[in-house]
């Protein structure tokens, strides 16, 4: 089986419906040659000005030195001039995925740019077995990591075998390196060879790799990290003495960071792959965040011009949307779609493009759900985990929700009601499940709650649990992350109230989302719900896959991704669909993928397991004009982060 195969046929993660749903994308994004004699003179140079005069010093290797045998040739769509600093905005201090989302990820495979299948990146080919259970990848000769190391096989296998399975450094192996139950084997051929075996199956392994969460294979330098690891280290007990902190995977983590932590971004010294390396650092009471340019960055464009274009990234950070939304008007921004796109925010950012010299590009919805409400009926408490679990009480909570209020005051209209489901025009649409309990209905939501043994109310209207407490329970939000689910939560305690439930909006910073979620110390939690074209690669609206995401259960999360050693044993129903969903994603047969993923929807039905509002919604981001070679309109879901997969490292400023 060649790439080529892969890439176009049976490892194509995309059905032609969604590729329906995203034409467009490519016409806008498509990276074809439309060379401009206006940059001739600069193209002759085949670096940047600041890196030849490095270079010319002796302070820095030659170009040819610094880059791989076979760079990865990028086709621009406008050869670029080098220089500037691309201007971005971050919230507080755990915006982290603000900055992952341009400057990586980097992995041996990337999403093309219309999201329809992987490409080469830091593999420039490889071998899939016939049954799909081996993964033999190829490197590009000579790659090196930013401090100029070599970036091999040792590299991929020390990331794998000494860190993500090593369970004092992760208590469970991430869902991605996991099948049938059993992690993968990652093994050393030579110096650029590296092969991965499988247990079952694992068709989708390709596009796993392409997604923010398949980042560990590349994400550690071994001879940067083996120095903070126990098994290459023996004095590490005196480096984390020295180091103040309690244990090595705590310094582990903040010297290497890991996928979705601050500390990623904390470290100017850790050696990385990616465009650009931090310089000033995310930190506690940090107020803006420097990446430059990455001497030994191994893509070119197709002239052999070292990418990328822009010198530096520069994230101001700002403690509210309204400073952001200051800085976009006023021209302070260079490309921002990260916490101002929201539908409220889109009209005066529209009657001011002129004024901030900048042009709306449009976000082409991926997400199944705009605020997806996970209740944790899994609760610690056990009186709360009776009543949460209960189906029929979800029952009742979805139908006194008023979802055609909150869509026509948050927004805009631009929605439907919708539960959870791959959305509509995908072949995998469960009309079903999608409008699953989403009627208004406040007379039998009330009968309902009735029936549940609350029939009692306290002084203020509102019911008692048979004893007598009052049903009260928080839902968990990030406002910086999530503006509109603030809003849209406020309606939906308005419309609660009005059945007798009480509830609380409890706004709370992204690192203690996290960590609630994590100890399940939560009553509840929003997101926006996932699975609408990328169900594959996210289902944890469907059943409880991610120890993270699937926040109406983490304890089954857990069990399943440590093949039940942690976590708690879920019921017949989750272990029917992970079972259907390893089916799925290790067959190669699209017919057959179609069938186990029905199966797994309509189990997902019948369990009703989390609350939904409205169908996520198209969104958008702002561009200067200046700035070019940037899509006019991309996906938006994290499964493919934009605007990484655009490749920011060939925009660049018109002079």
């Amino acid at each position: 089986m060649t790439p080529s195969d892969i890439d176009t046929n049976a490892f194509s993660a995309l059905s032609l419906d969604r590729r329906s749903l995203l034409k467009g994308a490519a016409s806008a994004a498509a990276l074809s040659l439309m060379p401009s004699m206006s940059f001739a003179q600069a193209a002759a140079a085949k670096e940047s000005p600041d890196l030849a005069k490095l270079v010319a010093d002796g302070k820095l290797p030659p170009l040819a030195q610094r880059l791989p045998e076979n760079p990865d040739v990028v086709t621009v769509k406008e050869l670029g001039r080098y220089g500037g600093s691309l201007r971005r905005g971050l919230r507080g201090s755990s915006d982290h995925n603000g900055i992952l989302k341009v400057i990586g990820p980097q992995n041996l495979v990337r999403w093309n740019v219309e999201f329809t299948g992987v490409v080469p990146n830091l593999a420039h080919k490889w071998d899939v077995s016939a049954d799909a259970t081996q993964f033999t990848f190829y490197l590009r000769k000579g790659l090196k990591w930013s401090d100029g190391k070599p970036f091999t096989a040792d590299d991929i296998v020390f990331a794998i075998e000494d860190c993500v399975k090593n369970t004092e450094l992760y208590k469970a192996t991430p869902s991605q390196l996991v099948i049938g139950g059993k992690t993968v084997v990652c093994e050393k051929i030579d110096d650029t060879t590296v092969k991965f075996t499988f247990a079952a199956p694992y068709a989708l392994f390709l596009e796993n790799l392409a997604t923010p969460l398949g980042q560990h294979t590349t994400l550690f330098a071994k001879h940067y990290a083996s120095q903070f690891h126990p098994k290459y280290n023996p004095k590490l007990d005196e480096v984390v003495k020295a180091a103040g902190v309690s244990d090595w995977p705590t310094l582990f983590r903040a010297k290497c960071g890991d996928i979705e932590i601050a500390s990623r971004w904390g470290n100017p010294e850790r050696p990385v792959m990616d465009p650009w390396v931090i310089k000033e650092p995310y930190t506690g009471g940090a107020t803006r965040v420097v990446a430059v340019r990455n001497p030994y960055f191994w893509q070119v464009d197709q002239q052999g011009r070292q990418l990328p274009y822009i010198d530096q990234i520069s994230y101001s950070i700002s403690q509210d949307v309204e400073s952001l939304m200051l800085d976009v008007v006023g021209g302070k921004i260079d490309y921002q779609d990260r916490h101002i796109n929201s539908l409220a925010n889109k009209p005066t950012l529209s009657q001011n493009t002129k004024r901030g010299d900048y042009h709306l590009v449009e976000l082409i919805a991926a997400n199944a759900q705009q605020v997806q409400i996970h209740l944790n009926i899994l609760h610690k408490d056990p009186k709360m985990r009776e009543m949460l679990g209960n189906k029929e009480f979800r029952r009742a909570l979805s139908l006194g929700i008023n979802r055609q209020e909150i869509i026509e005051l948050v927004y805009l209209g631009q929605s439907e009601p919708y539960q959870t489901s791959p959305r509509p025009g995908h072949p995998w649409h469960h009309a079903k499940l999608a409008k699953q309990y989403t009627e208004f209905d406040v007379p039998q939501a009330k009968a309902i709650l009735d029936k549940l043994g609350y029939d009692k109310k306290d002084s203020q209207g509102f019911r008692l649990r048979p004893d007598g407490q009052k049903v009260f329970f928080g839902i968990d939000v990030i406002p910086t992350l999530y503006p509109d689910q603030v809003d849209a939560l406020e309606l939906v305690k308005r419309h609660w109230a009005d059945i007798g439930i009480d509830i609380k909006v409890n706004t709370i910073e992204r690192a203690l989302y996290y960590t609630r979620g994590d100890n399940n110390d939560h009553d509840a939690a929003s997101w926006s719900g996932s699975g609408g074209l990328d169900l594959m690669f996210d289902p944890r609206d469907y059943l409880a896959y991610h120890p993270q995401g699937s926040r109406y259960a983490i304890p089954w999360a857990n069990w399943f991704v440590s093949g039940g050693k942690q976590g708690e044993e879920p019921p017949e129903s989750q272990k029917r669909r992970m079972a259907l969903f390893d089916q799925a994603r290790g067959t190669t047969d699209l017919a057959k993928r179609a069938d186990l993923v029905k199966q797994m929807l309509d189990l997902t039905y019948e369990a009703f397991e989390t609350v939904g509002v409205c169908l996520g919604v198209n969104s958008f981001g702002v561009c200067k004009n200046n700035l070019l070679n940037v899509p006019e309109k991309m996906p938006d879901s994290w499964s493919y982060p934009n605007p990484a997969p655009t490749l920011p490292a060939q925009y660049f400023f018109k002079a």
